[in-house]
């Protein structure tokens, strides 16, 4: 069974092959959902170089970034202080199998509100190591305040530089994912389910097109009393 350790290792490794980022892109289906948003706390989950964690900064998000790698975190921290936005992002390591960062205490949003991450995101949190991604989701979907948004973009398909290039694998629609989190629908609601394509460019610089599992979930309502 892989272990942690193993997970930490290899990811510590991905990271430190590569040269520090200076300026990493967000995620285009990031920016197409947060941008009409009006900014408050969010949370990234698996920030790796950290595109989206400074895109949301830059716009006024307090952003906790979190990954499972020291060498992403340290780097993030780093990067977030070179471009003068460290009041704004925090980069914490966390094996989301085993800790989840705190939730900001409220009010924020709605009247009413207690509290919570006005979002959260998770860009391809896959990974060939052993993570109940479901109960990690399912974990986030609660730290949202009401309001608040989750949203999940995953695989569809497989580039030419996936890690994975089984040509058996089944990536889950967006629906059967929030299926799998079973929430009840009387405190979230899925407001997007979709598998759009796009032009995507790899770490080599070629280009493919991809399809993406777009899941957007809000959060109607607060934990009861």
């Amino acid at each position: 069974m892989n272990t942690t350790a193993d997970a930490r290792t290899a990811w510590d490794g991905i990271y430190a092959a590569r040269p520090a980022a200076t300026d990493p892109r967000p995620n285009v289906r990031l920016t197409e959902t947060v941008a009409e948003l009006p900014p408050g706390d969010a949370l990234e989950l698996g920030c790796g170089e950290g595109g989206d964690t400074l895109w949301l900064a830059r716009r006024g998000w307090r952003v906790t970034a979190v990954d499972l790698s020291a060498v992403a975190v340290e780097r993030l921290n780093a990067l977030a202080r070179s471009h003068g936005l460290a009041d704004r992002v925090t980069a914490e390591q966390h094996d989301l199998g085993a800790s989840f960062p705190e939730a900001p205490e409220g009010p924020e949003g709605p009247e009413g509100s207690t509290g919570g991450f006005g979002l959260v995101t998770a860009h391809y949190l896959h990974t060939p190591f052993d993570l109940d991604r479901l109960a990690v989701l399912r974990r986030a979907a609660h730290a949202l305040r009401p309001g608040g948004r989750l949203l999940v973009v995953d695989h569809g398909s497989t580039a030419p530089w996936s890690w994975n290039q089984d040509p058996d694998v089944r990536f889950p629609s967006p629906r059967e994912v929030a299926e799998g989190l079973a929430l009840d629908p009387a405190g979230w609601t899925v407001e997007r389910a979709d598998a759009p394509r796009r032009t995507a460019t790899g770490p080599d610089g070629t280009t493919a097109e991809v399809t993406d599992h777009v899941l957007i979930v809000v959060r109607r309502t607060a934990e009861p009393a």
